[in-house]
């Protein structure tokens, strides 16, 4: 397992500014905005995290064993649970949870893990364990973000689930609006080592052996 880093200085803030961001987003959006507690669609399919978003969940995980050892425990099962079934297929490192950056691994990694559970999530309540610390990808899922295509074109991008019915304009005005710039100069600051996925980042820093 990898050795677990500190978050750079300025991401408390970070997500904080992220959290009213969100909150000043679901406020315009009101009932158009689908994302409720159980809903669980985005919960499901293999994603990358860098380096910034496994240091919050390994935060994370450190605060749920010092106040809820039993979930914690649940959580990490979870983990090894996800890794016994989809390690054999990993594209990367199954030691250290890398994914490979070749094309041929990132070509591998479209079809992995697709409709596999993401470990954080509770199969019962349907909600997340480790909320307050998700990945960005989760914290921008569901209202209007605006995303740089292949070709360069800006557009905004939101839950197919949300929005229904809605206008360009209506859409528009509900937009969450992203300091990306911040978080990049704070991901700069971590050396990252390459992506990974929830799973591994999960188990980081619990010293438990990753099943293969």
């Amino acid at each position: 397992m990898l050795t677990v880093m500190q978050r750079p200085e300025g991401d408390l803030q970070f997500i904080r500014t992220m959290d009213a961001a969100l909150e000043s987003a679901v406020r315009r959006a009101g009932e158009r905005l689908a994302c409720r507690r159980g809903c669980a669609q985005c919960c499901h399919g293999a994603f990358a995290i860098d380096e910034l978003d496994a240091l919050r969940l390994a935060d994370g995980m450190d605060a749920l064993r010092a106040g809820d050892p039993r979930l914690a425990a649940a959580v990490e099962q979870r983990a090894q649970a996800w890794i016994a079934a989809h390690g054999a297929e990993f594209p990367g490192d199954c030691a250290t949870g890398v994914l490979g950056a070749s094309d041929e691994e990132r070509e591998r990694f479209e079809d992995f893990a697709n409709e596999a559970a993401c470990p954080a999530l509770d199969p019962e309540t349907g909600s997340c364990d480790l909320y307050p610390w998700r990945p960005m990808t989760c914290r921008l899922f569901g209202p209007p973000v605006r995303t740089v295509n292949e070709d360069g074109r800006e557009g905004l991008g939101c839950c197919e689930l949300c929005f229904v019915g809605s206008s360009a304009e209506e859409i528009a005005a509900c937009e969450m609006v992203v300091p990306q710039e911040v978080e990049a100069r704070l991901n700069a600051q971590t050396g990252s080592r390459g992506e990974t996925v929830v799973a591994f980042a999960l188990l980081r820093s619990c010293g438990a052996a990753v099943a293969r």
